[in-house]
């Protein structure tokens, strides 16, 4: 894990859940797909209806799609923490559809997402919707 994930898994647990002004950050745990290690990842999310949620395959606009990704998508049962709850969670792709529209409010929200799509070489960014289970 970077030195950056891991002071941001460390400010996001001692503040709550809250460790930098206006972004909405959540942690996601997940399995790798073929190591089975457990990780963690900080990741902007989007709130949805209900206790939804959205997360972005961004890579910051790299052209391939984050680790993390392929480790969801092989294990979509998995756990997040937003503030200071932990929640188990089953992750899907969103469809076309879906995906436009909250990719759209994403960009609006935060305007480098726009720059991400642009510099993705083409990548269509992976949206993907977190629904709680049990």
């Amino acid at each position: 894990m970077s030195d950056y994930n891991e002071q941001m898994i460390e400010q996001f647990r001692a503040s709550g859940g809250n460790p930098t002004e206006g972004m909405q950050l959540l942690l996601l745990h997940h399995t790798g797909a073929k190591s089975g290690t457990e990780r963690v990842t900080p990741l902007v999310y989007q709130r949805l209806d209900g206790d939804r949620v959205a997360i972005f395959a961004s890579k910051a606009g790299a052209p391939t799609n984050p680790d993390w990704f392929h480790n969801v998508r092989a294990n979509p049962e998995t756990t997040i923490e937003i503030g200071s709850d932990t929640k188990r969670v089953r992750a899907r792709v969103a469809d076309e559809a879906e995906r436009a529209e909250i990719w759209e409010r994403q960009k609006q929200a935060m305007p480098q997402f726009a720059g991400y799509e642009e510099s993705s070489q083409g990548r269509t960014i992976p949206v993907l919707v977190l629904e709680p289970l049990g």
